[in-house]
């Protein structure tokens, strides 16, 4: 890991792994063009010259540097304080002391401990910065893909949400792009046929009797004629320059994947994804891909049916294979979040929040996904950070009075906590042994 210490705050990051081909993301800094490097912030305050460097990679990903520079295949080891030093500069107070309290009870020297986490107390974490990387010639592109009409096949899966679904059928009527299908997988339980009557779009109706999630994008993909992918969701909105502007990215940047920016509806999108980067993250509700990716990686992966995160482990499978994913926010969409229908109907809309006491925390396929590709070190290293805020009810956070209360339920229940967490466990041990449900596509 670029530092050690990501292992504790970000053990499940796709970036804490090497390709197949054992590169990093992070690239050497003496490899950067001098534009970049000039938009870096050298800190002389470590220790050592490697930590100084490292701290410039990372600035250079988290400021949206983009290209080929060459990354480093392998990283030392810092001293402690340098550790310390790069947390409490990134990362929450108290996140730094959760990583304190984690060393001294692994039985790390905890004189070594303590003395680098006071000589680093004083470190504030730095600010969001108000600058990224600017991509000066992106403006004066002309995409060859876009002025080619490349054929590109949109994929929404729906099940029981025509009151959404007619807004983004409306917003793809409205696209300056043209050459595009949309196929839409419908679940529906009152499947009704007519209601695409009513817009001009080149359809291909899909009626899947089974409420299946990934068997229904896989259907779709597979049925596709487009030579690039675009994969939506029914309760969203797109701009109408939606599809340009996503195969745009994959050109500009000759890349395989543009992974477009969600934002709630009545927000804005988050400043820490308004501008391009390498995509730390693939999520299936919004986002490009040369339909040649899945010939190289395979489908979805059905173990993650009627459960979660089915896209992050798409995403993983990706990034080992060095694909450069790119974050767009130029091809954003507005998250609706419907209240109704979709995978809510199929019983796992919160990955660490389960419907009942008895039901499995967290859902057992986010355990399957952590465990095959980071290890159960690493797996349980997410689980001390992610199951103590997922107890804490969401209501009790900026509740003075009810935080108390909150307290108290979580001590009064975390037996039940350590049971749900055991049977996901167990559960995911099952899929682990079954192995991957991923179909190749021919």
């Amino acid at each position: 890991m670029l530092f050690s210490f990501l292992k504790y705050l970000q053990p499940t990051h796709y970036f804490q792994r090497f390709t197949k081909t054992s590169q990093s993301i992070y690239p050497k800094v003496e490899a950067l063009p001098a534009h970049i490097i000039d938009q870096l912030k050298p800190d002389h305050s470590y220790v050592s010259e490697e930590a100084k460097y490292y701290d410039m990679s990372w600035q250079a990903i988290q400021l949206g540097y983009i290209g080929n520079a060459e990354t480093y295949y392998s990283f030392s080891k810092l001293p402690l304080k340098d550790d310390y030093r790069f947390i409490s500069k990134n990362f929450h107070s108290a996140w730094v002391f959760f990583v304190f309290l984690l060393r001294l009870l692994s039985f790390h020297n905890p004189f070594k401990e303590v003395k680098a986490w006071l000589r680093t107390r004083k470190v504030n974490q730095l600010k969001e910065s108000k600058y990224s990387v600017f991509y000066k010639d992106w403006e004066s592109f002309q995409s060859q893909l876009v002025n080619e009409e490349a054929l590109v096949s949109v994929i929404i899966p729906t099940l029981n949400r025509y009151e959404y679904l007619k807004d983004v059928l409306q917003d793809l009527e409205a696209q300056d792009y043209s050459n595009f299908e949309v196929i839409i997988v419908d679940q529906s339980d009152d499947f009704n046929k007519a209601f695409y009557d009513d817009y001009k779009l080149n359809f291909q109706i899909i009626n899947q009797k089974e409420k299946a999630l990934w068997l229904a994008r896989n259907t779709a993909i597979k049925a596709s004629k487009g030579e690039y992918i675009a994969l939506s969701e029914d309760d969203v909105r797109i701009q109408p320059d939606w599809i340009r502007m996503h195969l745009k990215c994959l050109d500009f940047f000759d890349a395989k994947v543009s992974a477009g920016v969600f934002y709630p509806e009545g927000q804005h999108i988050p400043k820490s994804r308004s501008f391009f980067a390498i995509a730390s993250q693939f999520a299936t509700g919004n986002a490009m891909l040369c339909k040649t990716v899945f010939k190289q990686v395979g489908l979805f992966d059905r173990q993650f049916e009627k459960q979660r995160m089915g896209d992050g482990e798409f995403g993983m499978r990706l990034y080992l294979e060095g694909l450069k994913s790119v974050s767009n926010p130029l091809a954003s969409c507005v998250d609706v979040k419907a209240g109704t229908g979709g995978l809510r109907e199929m019983g796992s809309w919160d990955a660490f929040r389960p419907s009942n006491f008895f039901a499995p925390r967290p859902i057992p396929s986010v355990l399957y996904y952590f465990r095959k590709y980071y290890g159960n070190t690493a797996s349980r290293l997410v689980l001390l950070r992610t199951v103590p805020i997922s107890i804490f009810p969401y209501q009790f956070k900026k509740n003075k009075p009810l935080l108390l209360i909150g307290l108290i339920v979580t001590i009064l229940i975390l037996p039940i906590v350590v049971f749900q967490v055991w049977k996901s466990w167990k559960l995911a041990s099952k899929k682990l042994k079954q192995g991957a449900l991923i179909e190749p596509l021919v």
